[in-house]
């Protein structure tokens, strides 16, 4: 169980990432979590998006360079202490998070060297990985119906 992650291959100048932005909005294409990161003259940001595929024509539309990977996501639990439970949690069953960043509500999306690997070791955990279908549904609905 993962989900689609768009890397994004962006210029470092203002306005590149609202250009791919107001491209999603156009094609109602809700972004649920991202990361921005800075390698100088170019940045690479990260979606995660209710309908990946969506995405991708949009971005291959617009010319953008761009790269989908799967990505685990696990659902936390609003309260103090849990995003340190699950990461001792990964590291006790000897996963390597590769990096991390947050989504909406309390989603996180992890990037690891052995995705199936790392699904099938969570799977027996006291985690809730998410799929892309769940993602797609109002955030609402991720909190009352979980990850089902």
């Amino acid at each position: 169980m993962s989900v689609r992650q768009m890397s994004v291959f962006l210029e470092s100048k203002p306005g590149h990432m609202k250009r791919v932005l107001d491209a999603f909005e156009s094609a109602r294409v809700s972004v649920r979590g991202y990361s921005a990161s800075d390698t100088g003259d170019y940045g690479i940001v990260r979606f995660i998006v209710d309908d990946p595929d969506r995405a991708a024509a949009v971005l291959s539309d617009m010319g953008t360079a761009w790269k989908a990977t799967d990505v685990l996501c696990v659902a936390l639990e609003d309260k103090p202490g849990e995003l340190a439970r699950v990461m001792g949690i990964v590291s006790d069953v000897g996963i390597n998070v590769l990096y991390s960043y947050s989504l909406i509500s309390t989603f996180i999306a992890l990037s690891v060297k052995d995705l199936d690997e790392a699904e099938c070791l969570l799977s027996k955990q006291p985690v809730v990985l998410v799929d892309q279908a769940a993602l797609a549904r109002p955030v609402r609905e991720l909190r009352t119906k979980g990850a089902e």
